[in-house]
């Protein structure tokens, strides 16, 4: 089966064609650092991190940015409630970002541009430059340059909604001076006072990036004009994407992106999560409650990414039987595949039923990433395997293929528990990398990690150093 996705663009599940045979580009939406991300931002982000993977899986290279919005009204905002420096405050959110990624198992992206980079800065002056002279900008009586969405024939199409009926988002500041267009956005704001010493110097004055810019500039300033792939959650489709799309556009005239996935909203006990609804989580409140990483990762993987999670503390139950089912399976598993013949001498064998055939797990991924389909088959391998095993009818080859197989599709899901005693052999190789890594010799710090991986375990690295994990199959 190919690869299928449903792209926002086209309402359409289309046949995925990567513009390289070998290497996709995807850029995603991080987070906003004006406080810490909720588990409904981590929805989006695991659905991120399952796309990475079985596009891995399937052989593709895949280059990753995701970007850090760290200067946006939300920040400046809290920045001066809080009374220090714009950085300042949003660095323990950053922080806290990549701490709870970590405890979710979410692989690190290739780069984390920063809005408030220089480099990036000067990226959106000259690409605002470029709109200007185009046309398709204009600076306002506010002088504040915006977009003008008149000019753009393809505005909406993202969205699908007729530009006439176009209302104000309330995502622009100043909307009592005279645009042109009600849905023309800021591209520059005008400094004024309640944005304090957050300003850079533009062609146009003293100012900040309005919040669609930043993404275009630092889209195609690491990735290029064109990009495969662009993800985010649903409410990112209008106006942030529909704005990204008009001003790289604008700027390039080549088709940004060519395939558009958006992943739907999280809820809580069925309603939309809200602070004044006391159904607000974070990672670190589901963990007070006695859950851990991976079980809320199982949580917010489970459901098709297109349609809306409920997440409940019965589903947070369930996904630590889930869990547990797994590792009953590999622990009979193991237990048979260390009785081989092959290497205790032992001539018994069973019969090979219910060998590893087909590929119905990554079929199912293939389509449009339909993960309830492919953990279905999962667990119905598990049931199966476990008839076998209670009947005798399993034998340790069948049950080493298994292992593979399972080893194999971890590397998508990264569900594996990870809680077995070292060997005292890996134990030495572990402590002897991690001495490396802090000597930052990574040299010698790589070959360890071969030695480990050749053993059958997998090193990973924290923020506190080093994780060890036992390959599933070894």
């Amino acid at each position: 089966m190919p690869l299928r996705f449903f792209n926002t663009y086209s309402r359409e599940l289309e046949e995925f064609k990567a513009r390289d045979d070998h290497k996709i580009d995807i850029y995603t939406c991080g987070p906003t650092v004006y406080s810490r991300a909720h588990i409904g931002n981590f929805r989006a982000y695991v659905f991120e991190d399952l796309l990475q993977r079985h596009l891995e899986a399937r052989s593709f290279k895949v280059h990753r940015v995701m970007n850090i919005t760290d200067v946006d009204d939300k920040t400046i905002r809290g920045a001066r409630e809080a009374r220090v420096p714009l950085q300042k405050f949003t660095q323990q959110f950053k922080e806290a970002f990549f701490e709870d990624a970590e405890t979710l198992r979410i692989k690190p992206a290739d780069e984390y541009p920063a809005a408030t980079d220089h480099r990036y800065i000067d990226k959106m002056i000259a690409m605002i430059s470029a709109l200007i002279a185009k046309g398709l900008a204009y600076q306002a009586d506010d002088k504040s340059v915006y977009y003008r969405i008149n000019k753009f024939p393809n505005y909406g199409k993202l969205a699908h909604f007729n530009l006439a009926e176009l209302k104000s988002t309330g995502r622009v500041k100043h909307d009592e001076y005279d645009k042109e267009h009600i849905g023309d956005f800021a591209l520059w704001k005008a400094w004024d006072e309640d944005d304090g010493d957050v300003k850079w110097d533009s062609p146009w004055g003293s100012g900040r990036p309005g919040w669609h810019i930043e993404c275009s500039a630092m889209a195609t300033a690491i990735l290029g004009d064109q990009i495969d792939v662009h993800c985010g959650g649903v409410d990112n489709i209008f106006p942030h994407h529909e704005a990204e799309i008009a001003q790289s556009e604008g700027v390039t005239g080549k088709k940004f992106v060519n395939y558009w996935l958006h992943c739907a909203h999280l809820l809580v006990d069925g309603q939309k999560m809200a602070k004044s609804l006391g159904n607000f989580y974070t990672v670190p409140d589901v963990l007070e409650k006695g859950y851990n990483g991976r079980e809320l990762r199982y949580a917010l993987m489970r459901v098709h990414y297109r349609t809306q999670l409920n997440f409940t503390w019965d589903g947070m139950k369930e996904a630590r039987e889930s869990l547990g089912r797994i590792d009953d399976w590999l622990e009979r598993l193991r237990g048979i595949a260390d009785n081989d013949p092959s290497r205790t001498g032992d001539k018994r064998s069973t019969s090979n039923t219910q060998h590893p055939i087909g590929s119905e797990f990554e079929e199912a991924l293939d389509d449009d990433l339909n993960i309830s389909a492919a953990l279905g088959f999962l667990f119905e391998t598990i049931r199966d395997t476990n008839r076998a095993l209670d009947e005798n009818k399993l034998d340790a080859k069948t049950a080493a293929a298994w292992l593979n197989w399972w080893s194999r599709i971890n590397q998508t899901l990264d569900f594996e528990s990870g809680d077995f005693e070292l060997p005292a052999e890996v134990a030495k190789l572990a402590e002897a990398r991690a001495q490396a890594r802090l000597a930052k010799d990574f040299r010698k710090s790589d070959e360890l990690r071969d030695q480990l991986n050749a053993l059958g375990w997998e090193a990973r690295d924290t923020k506190d150093g080093q994780k060890i994990t036992r390959r599933a199959g070894a």
